[in-house]
Parts: C-alpha cells; sequence; structure tokens
C-alpha cells in the first residue's frame, strides 16, 4: 500500500527557514507530479508549489521567489525549501503525489503544521 509521510514542519519566527520533506513508499511503479498544498483555519486548501516528473515547477504567486520544491527520484521524495516565512504561511502543509503503483492515484500525506510567529 501507498504511503506519503510528511516532516519539517515546527514553529518559526518570522523571516526565519523550514524545509520540508514528503517520502512515498510502497510498492511504486512510477511517480508522476507531486506537490505541497496547504491549509490555514477557516480557509480552503491551496497550491503551494508543484513539481512533474520532468522537474518542470509552478508556484503560487504568493511564495514565488521565497519557496523551492525540489524532488530526489531516487528516494521517492519532495522538498519544500521554504525561507523569509511570513505569519500568513501560518498552515497545514500536506504532500501529494500522483502515483503508479499495484493501486494507482493521487496519494496525500497526513499534514504537517507551520507556524510563523514570534
Amino acid at each position: 500500500q501507498v504511503k506519503l509521510v510528511e516532516s519539517g514542519g515546527g514553529l518559526v519566527q518570522p523571516g526565519g527557514s523550514l524545509r520540508l520533506s514528503c517520502t512515498a513508499s510502497g510498492n511504486i511503479m512510477r511517480i508522476n507530479d507531486m506537490g505541497w498544498h496547504r491549509q490555514a483555519p477557516g480557509k480552503q486548501r491551496e497550491l503551494v508549489a508543484s513539481i512533474s516528473s520532468g522537474e518542470f515547477t509552478k508556484y503560487e504567486d504568493s511564495v514565488k521567489g521565497r519557496f523551492t520544491i525540489i524532488r530526489d527520484g531516487t528516494k521517492n521524495t519532495v522538498y519544500l525549501q521554504m525561507s523569509s516565512l511570513k505569519p500568513e504561511d501560518t498552515a497545514v502543509y500536506y504532500c501529494n503525489a500522483e502515483i503508479v503503483a499495484s493501486v494507482s492515484g493521487t496519494f496525500w500525506g497526513q499534514g504537517t503544521q507551520v507556524t510563523v510567529s514570534s
């Protein structure tokens, strides 16, 4: 069974940095697009960044120049390097991936809390 596990969230001061990691495990044949989403209290979940199997990247406008999405195909892992963090970046961050496996589909991690506060 395919599973995504995130790590790296926490409390950081404004202007600080964090790196989130998300590793896929299971009987995986191929991973297509991978991405990071976030959901702040009272708001809808939104796409923050995505990366294709060819490493084409897309970013939500508010994070351009501050966040970087990277994937390591040898580890089935996607990272989100976040810098110059702002209080409005506070949210639960979820990774997802389109995975070809014995049961294929779009899989989600359990979420990791990022809080930006002084």
